[in-house]
């Protein structure tokens, strides 16, 4: 929640930015629509400032826990316990290139594909 709460904030902060840099750059007094180029830099800067705080916050977050997954998928192995995506515990039994079969608890075994194992637990 605390990472919500931060997001929110930044959200918000930025809107009030966007609000005050967005209404100092419409001068009441231009003549013929002439601009001030130090209006137009200030809004691009604002841009860019707002695009990184995106990039920040919701793409690399995302694309790290995605690294993450992929390199415990390729360090998988026979004996490790695993949680699939539809919260199954199991133990990985054996693999193919694309699933792996996996050992739950009842004895039984039932065959994932790769990309619906999750994490790797310590659980026994």
């Amino acid at each position: 929640m605390t990472r919500n709460r931060l997001l929110s904030r930044v959200v918000a902060a930025m809107l009030v930015l966007t609000l005050v840099f967005i209404g100092g750059c419409a001068a009441p007094g231009t003549a013929g629509g002439q601009e001030s180029s130090g209006n137009n830099i200030t809004l691009i800067i604002l841009v860019v400032l707002s695009i990184g705080m995106f990039y920040w916050f919701m793409l690399r977050p995302t694309q790290q826990r995605e690294k993450r997954r992929f390199k415990i998928l390729e360090e998988l192995q026979k004996g490790d316990t695993v949680i699939t995506a539809g919260g199954i515990y199991g133990q990985v039994e054996s693999m193919d290139e694309d699933s792996v079969v996996l050992k739950v608890e009842s004895g039984a075994t039932i065959r994932v594909i790769k990309g619906g194992i999750l994490n790797k637990t310590e659980r026994d």
